[in-house]
């Protein structure tokens, strides 16, 4: 199962990475965290809190705005991922980058994939993260459960927007995004 991850981490690191250079747009990033349980792949995701002045009670990976302090987007990712639900920085092995990914809040997200060991004793922070929602990626892949719809932004731009319904809130928006560049990326390799 492991050689999997390495063969992801070869095709992250062989391809051609989507940057979006639109330097007016706030640059963020998140960590797509990808374990092993019970011999199946799993993506973690967050329930964020209701009261959060961006994106509330959405299902998102963890992440956020860049900082001044940070030295790159990875530290951005790892950082954040820190503060949201405790998993240290030095237990993520980074295996690479998807597509840069525009949210409707103007915000430019990079997003980092990396393994991460399971089990875990995650800390959530409680004014941020309401829980965490494992995901089995053979679910995601399931046609049946992604619905697709249509967009207009800014009154110019027509645009996909991807619903996975896992339960009673489905994973949309630029997360949903981001799950569809890596299942594109990560089904050629099973």
């Amino acid at each position: 199962m492991l050689e999997i991850t390495g063969r992801l981490e070869s095709a992250l690191k062989q391809r051609s990475k989507n940057i979006i250079a639109d330097w007016e747009l706030k640059p963020s990033s998140v960590l797509v965290p990808l374990f092993l349980k019970e011999n199946e792949y799993h993506l973690l995701f967050t329930r964020r809190t209701d009261h959060l002045r961006s994106h509330p009670g959405q299902i998102s990976f963890p992440g956020g705005k860049y900082d001044d302090e940070d030295r790159s987007l990875l530290d951005t990712a790892l950082r954040e991922t820190q503060e949201e639900i405790g998993l240290e920085r030095d237990a993520v092995q980074v295996l690479g980058e998807l597509d840069d990914m525009l949210t409707s809040t103007q915000y430019r997200i990079t997003p980092f994939v990396g393994f991460i060991p399971y089990p875990y004793e995650f800390k959530l922070n409680i004014h941020e993260i309401n829980h965490l929602i494992e995901v089995p990626v053979k679910t995601l892949l399931d046609p049946s459960i992604l619905e697709t719809r249509y967009h207009t932004f800014y009154e110019k731009y027509r645009v996909k927007v991807y619903y996975y319904h896992i339960g009673s809130e489905p994973i949309w928006g630029a997360t949903a995004r981001i799950v569809k560049h890596f299942l594109d990326l990560f089904y050629p390799l099973l």
